[in-house]
């Protein structure tokens, strides 16, 4: 099957996934187009990967707008709101998937090493049995990793994201001139919660890519 087809028969098995709710039907599909769970999860944690590096990139976009917002001498306000505001909407959405995401990570992880569990029970030869949960746990240690910093780089989003929230209710309240101005000292502050968000979604989606290549690397 060309690379083309599956890809397409993936999505539109997602999409029959989603509306039916149903793992064990949805992992059965799956299956018969030749993914596995451990397959899935590989492609979960990129899904990830790629929704931290879209979030990091909205954020930075919505710091050069909080930048812009109290760079500047009057102008128009209502605009300039209207600017800030698309931005922190933006950002919000982007954190979303980011958390939607890795909850689809633990999803696939979480049955897939139940499967495991339950796979292990039913092997005849007691020392293929010890090499498969020593696998496993090697396995299941590197996951937790892995997702104890995703988890922490999604966590660093909440308080920039109320940073900039409790930013655009203030220039919605007070749109003008001098409460623009009175944003200027809070600057230095905001960009560095945004650096230290960045730099905890690099080390995560850093890991992920670790993660990916090893579980690719023992296929």
């Amino acid at each position: 099957m060309t690379t083309f087809i599956r890809a397409g028969l993936v999505g539109a098995l997602l999409a029959t996934s989603a509306l039916a709710g149903c793992a064990s039907t949805y992992y059965g599909a799956m299956e018969q187009i030749g993914f596995e769970k451990r397959d899935l999860l590989v492609q979960r944690v990129t899904d990830a990967a790629v929704s931290q590096e879209n979030a990091k990139a909205e954020f930075a976009n919505a710091l050069e707008a909080f930048r812009s917002v109290v760079d500047i001498d009057g102008g128009d306000l209502e605009s300039t709101y209207d600017t800030l505001s698309d931005a922190y909407d933006r950002s919000e959405d982007k954190a979303d998937k980011v958390r939607a995401r890795i909850r689809d990570v633990k999803g696939v992880a979480r049955d897939l090493f139940r499967e495991w569990d339950s796979e292990l029970k039913t092997y005849s030869d007691p020392a293929l049995r010890r090499a498969s949960a020593e696998q496993k746990a090697a396995t299941e240690a590197r996951y937790d990793t892995l997702v104890n910093k995703m988890d922490k780089a999604a966590a660093s989003m909440d308080p920039v994201l109320a940073v900039f929230h409790d930013r655009v209710l203030f220039l919605k309240h007070n749109l003008n001139a001098r409460a623009i101005a009175s944003l200027g000292a809070e600057t230095a502050n905001l960009e560095s919660d945004v650096a230290d968000l960045i730099a905890e979604m690099e080390r995560s989606i850093a890991e992920a890519d670790a993660f990916i290549a090893e579980m690719r690397a023992g296929s």
